[in-house]
């Protein structure tokens, strides 16, 4: 049974993730403009492909000619047709996309339009619609809060079981639970990533930076060095810019207050604590020249990511 045909009840769009929206995104999907992402190469010719194992698949066979490698002889057509016969294969060239999605408690907080988890969840199945689309499988891994892996899958069946995934995910979480909430470093997850692949031609982290952590560098080179990695910053309006002079209601573990800025001072020190996610994280994927880009919870996902994603193509 397909996980969007499960009994849930659907997200507002706003704090909480709406899976109608998700799957809605496919119509966008559609209608844009992408370069194929899965090219199939023959290995033709004189001599056969010496490549094993992964990634060959059979393409035909034909008459033995010189040069060509006897371990790729094909005994059976040889025994009918008595006469020498090589098999011939073709490499698998699929793109494949693994999604890194933080789910930390940090994610549920917004000050425009919708939290940033329901950002990051309407990037993701931009994202996984957009990549499939374009022939590329698509898995998505989260992080934090939630610790689960969809593997890879192609078409709309993979785009439709990431949609279900993120509803899902999103309607378990229980905010500022130190039982069911982990607090696992980007570094944690770029470590298991990597371990994942499984034949990810690329990368595409969806994270606000505040799990970013100083070992998150080198486990970012060493994940560059296998699949061409994307980040993508979800931050809110007052982590990316000075917020106007005035009071503003806030509320944390249950808690209310009011947080006061009527200086520049005070604006200034609060836009510093509260952005230092989202610029540790930019500033460290631009250092590495990686692809990024920064969004807030107001613009449209869809267009972010596809830009970011069309700019990369199917490797490094």
């Amino acid at each position: 049974m397909s996980v969007v045909a499960t009994q849930r009840v659907d997200g507002d769009g706003r704090t909480r993730v709406s899976l109608s929206e998700l799957i809605a995104l496919r119509a966008r999907a559609v209608r844009v403009r992408v370069s194929p992402m899965q090219s199939r190469v023959a290995r033709s010719g004189q001599q056969s492909s010496r490549l094993h194992g992964r990634g060959m698949d059979y393409a035909e066979s034909r008459v033995y000619q010189a040069g060509d490698d006897v371990r790729r002889l094909d005994w059976r057509l040889t025994a009918r047709s008595g006469k020498l016969h090589t098999k011939l294969f073709q490499e698998d060239r699929e793109g494949c996309l693994l999604i890194l999605l933080d789910t930390h408690d940090s994610m549920h907080f917004g000050t425009r339009v919708r939290f940033k988890s329901v950002q990051a969840a309407r990037a993701a199945a931009s994202a996984a619609w957009y990549a499939s689309r374009a022939g590329e499988r698509v898995g998505i891994m989260a992080f934090g809060a939630v610790e689960h892996l969809l593997r890879p899958q192609a078409g709309a069946r993979g785009a439709l079981s990431i949609c279900g995934a993120l509803s899902d995910w999103d309607a378990s979480h229980e905010p500022n639970n130190a039982e069911t909430n982990g607090s696992e470093p980007l570094s944690a997850a770029l470590t298991r990533a990597g371990r994942l692949l499984h034949g990810a031609s690329r990368v595409l982290v969806i994270s606000d930076g505040i799990s970013c952590d100083d070992a998150s560098r080198q486990r970012l080179i060493d994940l560059h060095r296998r699949a061409s990695v994307n980040v993508l910053v979800v931050a809110d309006a007052l982590e990316l810019a000075l917020a106007p002079p005035g009071r503003y209601p806030m509320e944390h573990a249950g808690e209310r207050s009011d947080v006061v800025l009527h200086s520049d001072r005070q604006r200034s020190d609060f836009q510093q604590v509260l952005g230092a996610g989202p610029a540790r994280l930019s500033g460290l994927a631009k250092s590495l020249g990686l692809r990024c880009s920064n969004i807030d919870t107001t613009v449209d996902a869809f267009d972010a990511v596809t830009t970011l994603l069309r700019a990369t193509g199917p490797s490094r």
